[in-house]
């Protein structure tokens, strides 16, 4: 009984962390860019009474033998790489990743984030940022009487300024993809970070022949969360911790139907 009571509790704890989970993803579901993640679960250790393939007999073995595993633990919060849907913003700073990629962004230490947020504004100096600052990368400046921007699907930045009609490049967006994207760091502000797990950034231009998506000006990604589904998620996460929880209270019973028959 005393295992029923820790297996059954470390399920409690796992449900918990999935309920955790899962309310992140609903607060979310309207923040741009954002990629939903699903808890991973793995069982325990198993006591093992028997141990299948041992000796039964002299010439017979245990075909299934006796084993109770002792709980379930959670592994790890996958992050589903799937498209969110796309709004129209007008904004033609505004861009959006149709395919595989991330836009890159300079952080204040150093580094380089990664983001697929493409809510893009310009700093006082023109440089093309995100809202907190952090201007894209490679650095892109609009000339202060820039009368039209354009980009284009392959990451063209384009300006059309007074007396000319004829646009004039001013540079070119580049995107950023990876071997295992799950294996970003996520640190918050829409923003992952290169992990050894993630590996090497692989930089090419959208649309080209690294397997990069192709830009959408005026557009921005939605969250990929859908609510319907983590509402069901979070009822089949309610339903196995009371389950747990009713394990624990069974177990609890039949130890006080012990100790009685002890005194």
């Amino acid at each position: 009984m005393i295992r029923a009571l820790y297996t059954a509790a470390s399920g409690m704890t796992a449900q918990q962390m999935n309920l955790d989970n899962i309310a992140n993803n609903l607060a979310n579901s309207s923040t741009t860019g954002f990629q939903q993640r699903r808890v991973a679960f793995s069982d325990m250790l198993y006591q093992s009474t028997t141990a299948p393939g041992s000796a039964a007999t002299s010439q017979t073995t245990n075909a299934s033998g006796l084993q109770v595993g002792l709980g379930v633990r959670p592994t790890s919060t996958e992050t589903i790489q799937t498209q969110g849907d796309f709004n129209t913003t007008g904004n033609p700073l505004d861009m959006a990743i149709s395919g595989n990629g991330f836009f890159q962004v300079l952080l204040p230490n150093g580094q380089t984030g990664y983001q697929r947020s493409g809510s893009f504004q310009l700093s006082s100096q023109g440089v093309i940022s995100t809202s907190d600052g952090n201007p894209l990368q490679p650095s892109i400046t609009i000339p202060p009487n820039a009368t039209n921007v354009t980009i284009g699907s392959d990451g063209t930045v384009s300006v059309t300024q007074p007396g000319t009609t004829q646009a004039t490049n001013v540079g070119q967006i580049q995107l950023a993809t990876f071997v295992n994207p799950g294996g970003l760091n996520s640190v918050g502000n829409n923003m992952y970070l290169a992990t050894t797990a993630s590996g090497d950034p692989t930089i090419g231009t959208p649309g080209g022949s690294e397997g990069l998506g192709t830009i959408q000006q005026g557009v921005l990604e939605e969250s990929n969360v859908s609510v319907v589904d983590q509402f069901v998620q979070m009822i089949v996460a309610q339903r196995s911790y009371e389950s747990n929880s009713r394990v624990v209270k069974a177990a609890d019973e039949m130890l006080q139907q012990l100790n009685q028959l002890s005194q």
